[in-house]
């Protein structure tokens, strides 16, 4: 699981840091996910089964906003989710 920030901030130029601190985030709300949602898996009781797929689905609201500023700041970055996003309808319309 992801305790602390997997690079060394110090390291990265003032320009790029407030993108690296929103992949940072968006990196913890990812392990935070499959972490809820494997315990969602493995518990039998409904009621926790409920509350962690709960939390899941909000931290999944987290990457959408760390995501939104990502994509403020990060022009190269929005360019290249669509033209991900385009990749995948072409070869699905095959």
């Amino acid at each position: 699981m992801l305790s602390q920030i997997p690079i060394d901030l110090k390291s990265i130029s003032a320009e790029d840091l407030d993108k690296e601190i929103l992949r940072a985030g968006i990196i913890a709300e990812l392990d935070a996910i499959n972490l809820y949602e494997q315990m969602a898996n493995l518990t039998k009781n409904p009621d926790i089964r409920a509350i962690l797929l709960d939390i899941a689905k909000e931290e999944k609201t987290h990457i959408g906003e760390f995501q939104a500023l990502l994509l403020r700041f990060d022009p190269q970055q929005k360019k290249e989710l669509e033209e991900g996003a385009e990749e995948v309808e072409e070869e699905l319309s095959k």
